[in-house]
């Protein structure tokens, strides 16, 4: 039997980058889009950019995590049937990081594969999460990584990766570095949300204080890229897909949100609103 995909999104954010906003930085309006029945066009809010590309890779169920306060997202998203999927949401309750977000799903994840993105960064291709997946079932990896080229490494979290497909080290946020991809979106196996659920319950259960704490000081959160990271260290198979034509902007960072902004009023200009807008 074939297993389970499960798309997960963690949208619990407080976008302290953007502050302030009226609305869950997640629906800002990117682009338009036609919606089911409507032959006009209609603002498109960042989100669904990352769910379509889930959907163009044949997911359909997807859990997006939110925390208190963010009730505009499922209003607005509500049961999936807007895009053909189905949506279920879960709260989140430990403001610590990604991490801590992402295991917030692992009763409902633990025995199947997860398609990872982040809801604020549009990205291209259309079919990364359909390669991704596709190196995932042919290598066996326990996780693959979906991986874009930057041009600040600095600001960055970025991956060393053979010739292979291997990742070998993730390196957040370098002063000095050859490297020249950071990891945008994921797709892993139960064992490493087996894994997660270990390594955060290592974390409360021995009270390592000390090192939360220092973590904290030096990078803000506990990352994901920590935890994966520590799963190479641990000898998981983590491999990646290079998309050295990609692109991708963050929406979450003002400078990433005004280039959204003008290049998709750039196109819908171009188009004069023939068709769906895309970013480039």
């Amino acid at each position: 039997m074939r297993q389970r995909i499960i798309g997960l999104v963690p949208a619990a954010g407080k976008a302290t980058r953007l502050f302030p906003l009226p609305f869950s930085k997640e629906l800002y309006p990117i682009g338009h889009m036609r919606f089911k029945g409507r032959d006009d066009l209609r603002p498109k809010a960042v989100c669904i950019y990352l769910l379509e590309k889930m959907k163009n890779a044949g997911i359909k169920d997807v859990y997006i995590i939110l925390r208190k306060g963010k009730w505009d997202i499922p209003a607005f998203l509500g049961d999936g049937s807007l895009l053909d999927m189905n949506f279920a949401y879960l709260m989140m309750n430990l403001p610590f990081g990604v991490p801590y977000t992402v295991n917030q799903a692992f009763p409902f994840t633990q025995d199947a594969i997860v398609a990872f993105g982040f809801p604020d960064i549009i990205f291209q291709p259309e079919n990364a999460f359909k390669e991704l997946l596709d190196r995932h079932k042919n290598s066996k990896a326990d996780i693959v990584l979906g991986l874009f080229p930057v041009d600040m490494p600095d600001k960055f979290h970025m991956v060393e990766s053979g010739h292979d497909g291997k990742v070998k080290k993730i390196v957040i946020n370098p002063k000095e570095t050859h490297l020249k991809y950071t990891w945008i979106i994921a797709v892993w196996s139960q064992t490493f949300s087996h894994f997660i659920q270990k390594e955060i319950k290592d974390i409360n259960e021995k009270k390592r204080k000390v090192e939360l704490t220092e973590r904290t000081l030096n990078k803000g959160e506990l990352q994901l890229s920590d935890i994966i990271q520590n799963a190479i260290d641990s000898n998981l198979n983590v491999e990646g897909v290079i998309f050295s034509k990609g692109s991708w902007l963050d929406i979450g960072t003002f400078n990433g949100l005004t280039r959204a902004l003008n290049q998709h009023s750039e196109i819908i200009d171009q188009r004069k609103g023939s068709t769906v807008s895309k970013e480039r």
